[in-house]
This record gives structure tokens, sequence and C-alpha cells, in this order.
């Protein structure tokens, strides 16, 4: 049996809030057992019990029956949590008005600047009540091409409160990446800042924010923040203000419109894997349930931390750090680099701002390491109790690294979920010691199990990851699929019933668990994920390129993209052109899109019905057997794939 690499102090785990919280049920006459695994078992098997407890430990602000919390519990899709009930998300968050620090933001170039839950509150009343006059209302879009700084909450707490649902994508995508998005929801209004600070470079938005006004009709004001100049020329723009010139200055208090629990607060998007990204729906009161259960039971987070996550706007990880102000934590928001003065950038915020829970990916842990620094020799590191980890598989080494040279008494959680839900499936508990490349346990609430091949429940084997019964975070369905099928093929075409989550992974010995990436063929290259469709569209503009297939190959304790191409005859793959293709893809998506390697090919594997075949592709790069060739039109061009020199280390 493996030694853990951490155990909490019976003095912490007694006075975390998850220990808090089980023994008021058991004060309520719930009997829930012992241990984490026992009150797991009693939070599937109790989901009307579970849920409330929650509702009523997170005191959560709202009105209504709260006695009735699911209906339709065998409908999944379908089931409705709190039906009776009606409260409003950013009211929630906004629950503390005092001076105490709300958010420090912080940039690359060393940009620092710092707003309490007082004044929060007070711009957020200015905002509200600026879009309030504009029209907005609920049900209409706003939405966010920003980079992570306080006015990207400011802008989503204020249309939330009206009951508008709010989008976000990071200002480094390109002008397709952001119309596959914004153009299919039709936001009113649209909050961009004139630029963005990155890897050393100042990066000007504002000919793309032009562009992007022009060809989304929908969208009435463009409310610009500056960010690279104190008074940005907007004269270009059309119907564009800048940031403190739209606020209502006589504004002071917010008009929280409380709605149904369902009500949708975020579309957030899929990959775009297979063609636009899906944009998913998620409710207000199942995002807000789970982040407070997430936060206050498995992060331990109170208001005594300071909260960090290196995320953008354009990934689920900023929606899940932002509700950590419903906790009343500080938050410490970044924009730029991870690994800006070779990551010594971040660990110097550490001590700065004296953070508590520090969340980052598995690449920073990794790159750290490969890079030779020591950070419990450079810093100081005493106010750090938790590290949090996700975006891919912490390995091994990274588990032992941070124990060995970054802090030997905090609970490394890695932590694993998505955009699909908004949050993860499996991640941390303080209460519980943390083995080597484990994720300590499922989350509370939520039947997770993997399944074989055959669709049987499996321990210490490898299998697909699933949720057997409803849970309150689920999305309320996709924008634009009117009959549900395009949300029920998503998650629930591989078993009736059963939320099918695309994860590949197995469960421990322990009770843990360990993800071996997705099922799927999306990209994972630093933990961002990156749809295949998305590089297409951009190589096939290049007039040499007939078609081409995009894979993530394993390397170096993280993902590459590996593109292959078919070129037209007579033409070769020489620098000049895998320039122009690398350019054009830089330019029209992010430069995590870019591919590290470029190889020609001869042909392409497909489907009988003409679909080419990541995955057959990838295994054949990771020299792992390629199941079920007869659905191949052409199953011998996997041969192009096998033992490629470029490929090798």
């Amino acid at each position: 049996m493996p030694q853990p690499l951490w155990n909490p102090s019976p003095q912490r785990a007694n006075a975390a809030q998850i220990t808090a919280f089980q023994r008021q049920l058991v004060e309520q006459g719930k009997y829930v057992g012992v241990g984490y695994a026992d009150l797991h078992r009693w939070s599937v098997e109790n989901p009307q019990d579970f849920w409330r407890a929650v509702w009523d430990f997170g005191q959560v602000i709202g009105e209504g029956d709260t006695s009735q919390v699911l209906a339709h519990e065998n409908k999944f899709p379908g089931a409705q949590w709190f039906p009776e009930t009606r409260l409003n998300f950013a009211e929630n968050l906004l629950r503390h008005r005092d001076e105490r620090t709300a958010i420090v933001s912080l940039l690359e170039n060393g940009e620092r600047r710092e707003t309490s839950y007082a004044q929060l509150y007070i711009r957020v009343a200015q905002l509200a009540s600026a879009l309030q006059a504009q029209g907005v209302q609920a049900g209409d879009r706003v939405a966010g091409f920003m980079p992570n700084i306080e006015e990207a909450v400011i802008a989503m707490l204020a249309a939330t409160s009206l009951g508008a649902l709010w989008s976000s994508c990071s200002p480094d995508f390109g002008i397709n990446g952001v119309m596959d998005r914004f153009g299919q929801i039709e936001p009113k209004i649209l909050f961009a800042a004139d630029g963005y600070y990155y890897n050393g470079k100042a990066c000007d938005s504002l000919e793309r924010l032009a562009s992007i006004r022009k060809q989304i009709h929908s969208i009435e004001k463009v409310v610009v923040v500056p960010v690279l100049h104190q008074m940005p020329d907007v004269s270009a723009i059309e119907d564009s203000v800048l940031f403190a010139d739209y606020l209502d200055d006589s504004a002071s208090e917010v008009q929280f419109r409380r709605l149904p629990f369902d009500h949708p607060l975020y579309i957030m998007y899929s990959s775009g894997t297979t063609g636009v990204p899906k944009c998913i729906l998620h409710g207000a009161g199942g995002s807000l349930l789970q982040h407070i259960k997430e936060h206050r039971l498995h992060v331990d987070l109170t208001r005594e931390d300071v909260f960090f996550y290196f995320t953008t706007c354009g990934w689920m990880m900023w929606n899940w750090l932002v509700s950590g102000l419903a906790s009343g934590a500080t938050l410490v928001l970044y924009d730029g680099s991870p690994f800006a003065q070779e990551g010594k950038l971040l660990l110097d915020a550490i001590d700065r701002e004296a953070i508590t829970v520090f969340g980052t990916s598995a690449k920073f842990i990794a790159a750290l390491e490969k890079a030779g620094h020591k950070p419990r020799q450079s810093h100081d590191l005493g106010s750090v109790k938790a590290i949090l980890s996700t975006g891919s598989p912490l390995s091994h080494e990274s588990f032992e690294y941070i124990y060995r040279d970054f802090k030997d008494d905090v609970c490394l959680s890695s932590i694993s979920g998505g955009t699909d839900i908004l949050s993860c499936f499996v991640g941390g508990c303080p209460t519980l010691p943390v083995y080597v490349g484990e994720i300590q346990a499922p989350g509370l609430g939520l039947a997770v199990e993997i399944w074989n091949e055959a669709g049987q429940s499996v321990v210490e084997e490898k299998g697909e990851l699933v949720c057997t019964r409803p849970f309150p975070c689920a999305p309320i369905g996709f924008w634009n699929d009117p009959d549900g099928s395009k949300y029920h093929s998503a998650y629930f075409d591989s078993y009736p019933n059963i939320w099918a989550h695309g994860d590949y992974g197995e469960i421990t010995e322990h009770g843990g668990f360990v993800i071996h990436g997705r099922s799927d063929a999306v990209l994972n290259p630093g933990g961002v994920r990156i749809g295949t469709a998305e590089i297409y569209r951009q190589v096939e503009r290049i007039e040499e390129v007939l078609e081409s297939i995009v894979i993530g190959q394993q390397w170096q304790d993280d993902v590459r993209v590996v593109l292959f191409v078919v070129l037209h005859d007579g033409v070769s793959l020489d620098e000049s052109l895998q320039t122009r293709i690398r350019q054009s893809i830089r330019e029209n998506t992010t430069p995590r899109h870019v591919p590290a390697v470029i190889v020609q090919v001869t042909d392409i594997p497909r489907t009988i019905s003409g679909k080419i075949v990541e995955l057959a592709v990838r295994n054949v790069v990771h020299n792992r057997p390629v199941k079920n060739t007869d659905a191949l039109a052409n199953p011998e061009a996997l041969g192009l794939y096998h033992d490629l020199p470029q490929l090798q280390a």
C-alpha cells in the first residue's frame, strides 16, 4: 500500500468546513457515517436532503419553498432542482459589502489595483443602472471580450443582477473565434479592453473590436476598458464608449432581479471539435450551489482566504474563481503569461498578496520543475494552505515536486470536470490524504463512476467517467437547440439516462481518481482545450493545402499540437509554407492553436461516411492499437503515420 504524500493534521481536519457540515447533519438526525466515503455515499443516495443542506450551509440568498428540492428525479436530462424558489446569482456574490478586499487585479506589466467589497458593490450598481437604461433585461446577452481584470467581474455581476446572460472569451481570440461564439448568441452589449499584455508584449485589440462590431449587428453598445492606454481612441468603433463614461455615477444600490432557480446565467462554449462551438447554457441556481459546495466543502474557502487561479476569461475556471466572492474571500486576478519572469511573477504574488489557495495548471508546475525552481528556497510561501491543479492530468513527478521543492504542508488537490458542468466531477478534500498521481475524491452529491466498455461500474480498471444520477450543475440546455437533440447527443447518447463525460480514467484503491485524458479528439496543450475545427478552418485558407488532420501528441509531460497536411501535386512543405500556415492559425485563433510540428502526408484516413478520424491517427502516433478499422474507407492510410521521424524525441 503506497504511503500518502500528505495527511491533514487532526486539528486541520477538525476545523474544516466539511467537518462542520457533516457534524451539522448528524445533529439534525441524519445518519451520514463517519468518513468522507460514507458522506459521499449518503449525499448521492439522499440528493434532496444533501442539496437542501448545502443551500442552508451556504446561506443561499433567495425566496420560496425549499422543501421540494428535486422534481422529475428519474428524468436525466429533465430533472428540476428547487422548482419553487427564486434567486439572483449576483446578489449571492455581493452579500458582503464591507471594507475588506474583494479583488486584487494584477497585470503582467506590474500594474496592481485593489477593490473592497463596498467599492465592488457600488461599481456594480453604477454599471447595472447604465445597462438598465440601455434597455438590458432578463434573457438578454451581454458579452465580454476581456482580459482577466476587475472590470470583467463587474460587468458580469452587473449583467446577471438584471437577469441577463453573461458570456466571455479572452482577447487573444482572433475575429473568427469570436464570431464563432458571440455571433451565435447575438449579444446586446459588448465589453472589451483596448488591449492586453502577454509575454512582454502589448497587444492592441481596437482593430479587431471595430471589425467584430460591424459583423455582429445585435450589438447596441461597445464599452471599452482602457488597459494599454489611459484614453484609447475608440472613434473607429461604432456605438462605442469608454467604461468610465458609461457608468451611472448617481446609482448606489443594485436592484437584484430574483428569477427561477434554473434561469440561465452563463453561456459557455464547447471546444468546436466538429464545427462551430456548441453554446452551453448554465443555470444560476445550479452553478451557485455547486460552486458554494466545491469552494466551502472541497477547498475549505473562507472569508480569511486569498484565492488565486490562473485563468483567462475564456476558460470556465474564471467563472469558478469569481464565485469565490460568495464565500467572502479575496480574489486575486492576473492577466498575462503565467511564465512571465520565468514563472517568478506568480510566485512573488503568493508572498506579496498572502495567497492561501493557489490554483494553476499542471503545465505550470511541470515547467517550474524543469526550470530548476525550488520555490521553498526562493520564497516564503507561508500563507499557502492549498494548491489546486487542473487543465490536464498532474504527473506523478509534479506531485512529488510540490511536496519536495514547493511546500510539504499543503493540500495538493488535482481537480477535473469541465466547461460542460462549469465545475468538477472529482477533486480535492481537506480531510483526506494526498496520494501521488491521484485526485482525492468524487464530488459530494455527484454519482460518479468509471464504466468499462460493457457499461459496468469498475474499480482499478480504466474506463469512461459517467454520472449516473441528476445533479444541479448539469447544463439547462444548449443555445439554439429547441428540441434538446444536440444536448442529448453530447452527453446521453452513450448510455440512456446516464451522463457520459468523455473523460477516460480509473478509480484507485483509495477511492480516488486518475484521469488519463479526454476520450475524444480535443487537443489539450498546456491544459487549454482546443477544438480541431478551429485549426482546420485556418489551414484550409492556405491555397497549397488540400486537406489536413490535427492531433495532440503526448510530449514531455504535456501535449503538443501536430498538424498533418496533404498538399497539391508538386508542392512541398518548405519553411516558407510552414510559416504561412502557422501565421494564419496564430492570427485567426490564438497562439496556443499553433502546431509545434507540421508533417506532409499523402492521404488522411476517413470513415465510410467521409469523416476524418483524429483518434485513430493519434493512436497510431502513440503506438496504440486502432479498434474497428472496418469503419474506415481507407484503412491503409493509417500506415502513413507510423514511426514518423519528425515525431520522435
